[in-house]
């Protein structure tokens, strides 16, 4: 389609970037921490840490990497941590030595973490101790030879984080105790520099992130992105907010954990790139705490999703927050409810903006913009260099004023799914169109809107639940004969997942059916309604209709 939507771009928004700015993420890195040394880079609980202090204890765990490890450029390397100061230096510090990061969920059950390792093949982790427990159930199962454990408080001052430790351990009891006699210590291998670090070549066609989700269909699938495909939506993101944000000054707030792609690429990599100080909040969940931390900072810029804006305004004392530096509110991972952004708006004087991405696409693909043109309902306009239209079922594009489904086209689109070349060819085509399962209408100027969704997929909160994996873990037990899982609309979290169950033997419970659930799913992936059934409506030749029991 005609890209209609140049017209609302401004002066300081280019219709193309340079996907090739930068060889690699480690270059735009190290630019960073050069230019803003002196700078926060990174502050959690109140504790920082500036762009000179990332490079060094960077360099010392590439170094750490390089010799005391057998991993070479091209090895995979999980990290599941929440948001916590390790993480950037994690990332950093992985990509140096030419690894690659394969993002995973620290609340994932052992089920789930024994597949995403397995399926990467990563042959090393940086695990929070907090759930090192469940990697000592699975890591006999996996490749996994070198194991970096940290602590939460791992680069607080002596004083707090002995503190912070005990709480966590005696009071809270969060560190269950775990056995991985080889496991070592993240905070002794970065604070050591006396290990030699070799600079290593990395092209921008290399891998930097098997990012995880699950497509279209089925469990969850590795997304490769190169460095090129994350410099070029760090460039569309930057290049989006360039006219309203300054080089060094800003302050953001990162609710999201670092291991979902909007959080990464936005949050942690696009404004390290602008020199921003970035607010790790470890437990969005709280509250109250993550109030006093918004109070707590003159902060530019929040990034969220639509349950966490929700949950903040319900909150007695979100209106002593100071909003008055804001320059930009962005919501993402899932769709923003009208009555949710027009509140905001009235309570804080300042937009929530929507924007629109998947995994598969680094993600950002659209977005309102910061200039005042948004508007509410809608996910704004395709960023730079990016081509969207609207296809009918035999992959023909639609008349305007009618809905189809949402292809992408741009430098930010994955090179496919790992090891899944089958899985590929569902979403990519041969010319590099993403096939995006979401069905959106768009207007004559080229603002698009979201009205239904092609696929089976569960969004909660923003998180991806693939109803074949729900299914799976559920018909493992041994009580049950059938089950379909599908999405059902819930006003805090957009959906939530309810299944249907036929039992094999009549004496299996609600109770009994949720406890074997919550032993192999992490908690949003939990069915929040459990219905049973005589039968399940299915096809003639016996597929089961999930989108009758919608």
């Amino acid at each position: 389609m005609e890209k209609v939507w140049l017209k609302h771009y401004p002066a300081s928004m280019p219709a193309e970037i340079n996907p090739d700015s930068y060889k690699n993420i480690v270059q735009l890195f190290e630019e960073s921490c050069k230019k803003y040394s002196n700078k926060v880079a990174f502050e959690n609980m109140g504790v920082g840490i500036t762009y000179s202090e990332l490079d060094r204890m960077a360099h010392n765990f590439a170094a750490y990497l390089q010799n005391k490890t057998n991993l070479k450029p091209g090895d995979k390397i999980a990290l599941q941590m929440p948001n916590i100061l390790s993480y950037p230096i994690a990332i950093y510090g992985s990509m140096l030595a030419g690894l690659v990061v394969v993002n995973t969920n620290p609340l994932y059950t052992g089920r789930e973490m024994e597949h995403q390792f397995k399926d990467s093949g990563a042959k090393a982790i940086v695990i929070v101790a907090n759930f090192a427990k469940s990697l000592e159930e699975i890591i006999s199962k996996t490749d996994i030879k070198t194991v970096i454990v940290t602590e939460i408080p791992d680069l607080f001052p002596a004083i707090k984080r002995v503190i912070v430790n005990f709480v966590l351990k005696n009071v809270k009891k969060m560190v269950p105790a775990y056995n991985l006699p080889t496991a070592i210590s993240f905070r002794d291998v970065v604070k050591n520099s006396s290990l030699k670090f070799t600079p290593v070549t990395t092209q921008n066609s290399d891998t930097a992130f098997l990012q995880y989700t699950g497509g279209t269909t089925g469990v969850s699938k590795g997304a490769v992105l190169t460095h090129r495909n994350i410099i070029a939506n760090m460039e569309q993101i930057r290049t989006m907010m360039s006219g309203y944000l300054n080089e060094g000054t800003e302050i953001i707030i990162t609710p999201l954990p670092l291991y979902h792609i909007f959080s990464l690429t936005v949050n942690c990599l696009a404004f390290m790139s602008m020199g921003g100080k970035n607010v790790l909040i470890t437990n969005p969940r709280d509250i109250p705490g993550f109030v006093k931390e918004l109070q707590a900072h003159k902060f530019t810029f929040l990034t969220g999703v639509n349950t966490l804006f929700n949950a903040l305004m319900a909150d007695p004392n979100f209106g002593k927050i100071d909003f008055s530096n804001v320059k930009g509110i962005v919501g993402g991972a899932t769709a923003i409810q009208r009555p949710v952004a027009e509140k905001w708006k009235q309570l804080t004087g300042k937009s929530l903006v929507e924007g629109y991405g998947l995994t598969e696409s680094s993600p950002v693909a659209s977005c309102n913009l910061l200039n005042g043109s948004d508007r509410i309902g809608t996910i704004g306009i395709p960023v730079s260099s990016t081509d969207m239209k609207l296809v009918d079922d035999d992959g023909n594009e639609v008349k305007q004023g009618e809905s189809g489904e949402i292809w992408i086209k741009g430098p930010q689109v994955m090179q496919g799914y790992y090891n899944k070349p089958e899985e590929t060819a569902k979403v990519l085509t041969p010319d590099g169109w993403l096939k995006t399962g979401d069905i959106a209408i768009v207007s004559e100027d080229g603002f698009f809107k979201i009205v239904d969704r092609k696929k089976d997929m569960i969004l909660v909160s923003g998180f991806n639940v693939f109803p074949n994996e729900v299914e799976e873990v559920v018909a493992m037990h041994p009580k049950v004969m059938e089950v379909a899982a599908v999405g059902v609309p819930d006003e805090k979290s957009g959906e939530v997942v309810k299944i249907f169950v036929v039992k094999k033997d009549q004496s299996l419970t609600e109770a009994e059916l949720m406890e074997h659930c919550k032993k192999n799913l992490t908690g949003y992936k939990l069915p929040k309604f459990i219905e049973f059934r005589n039968e399940l409506p299915k096809t003639p030749v016996g597929k089961i209709l999930r989108r009758m029991l919608r």
